[in-house]
């Protein structure tokens, strides 16, 4: 895993805990469970892209420029 063993694990443990404290972990584990689960849930099912133009952008039509307007 990244080539990473437990020594360096523990000693980015630590750090993590110095910085945002104990209390704060199970919160940020969570935010980072449900982000993975999210990713996950995103990359099983193809988004639906819809490319057909909406009728406010269609019946707006482009003001002419003038040519000084470069």
């Amino acid at each position: 895993m990244f080539g990473l063993g437990v020594p360096e694990l523990l000693i980015i443990l630590v750090i993590i805990v110095v910085i945002f404290g104990a209390s704060r972990l199970p919160q940020i584990g969570e935010g980072v469970g449900k982000g993975i689960k999210n990713f996950r849930a995103a990359m099983r099912e193809p988004p639906e892209i819809d490319v057909t133009p909406s009728k406010d952008a269609a019946e707006e039509e482009p003001e002419p420029r003038s040519p000084s307007e470069g």
